[in-house]
């Protein structure tokens, strides 16, 4: 399944996992939270939260590992309402990390 977290140190990463703590260094069982991730007309729609870690707290990302999803910087929305699309919120440009 497409899954993000937020490491400890800061870091949003994505993966396509069966549990979101695969995401997370070897051994750390701490994060920022998490989600499910999705390509959507170009950009990345992140929603949901993760059921060991919590909803993502978007204020702690200091960088992004895009290996997860292509390498490729792209532009990334979530919608704490998925599928309901009325409300995104613009986490990061592709250019400001």
């Amino acid at each position: 399944m497409q899954k993000f977290v937020i490491t400890m140190e800061g870091e949003l990463r994505f993966g396509d996992v069966e549990y979101h703590k695969e995401l997370l260094p070897w051994r750390n069982n701490e994060c920022f939270g998490g989600g499910f991730w999705k390509i959507e007309s170009g950009s990345i729609s992140l929603y949901g939260r993760s059921y060991d870690f919590g909803a993502p707290d978007f204020d702690q990302v200091r960088s992004i590992d895009w290996t997860g999803i292509g390498g490729k910087p792209v532009s990334l929305f979530f919608y704490p309402n998925y599928p309901d699309k009325d409300i995104a919120e613009p986490i990061l440009a592709h250019s400001k990390i």
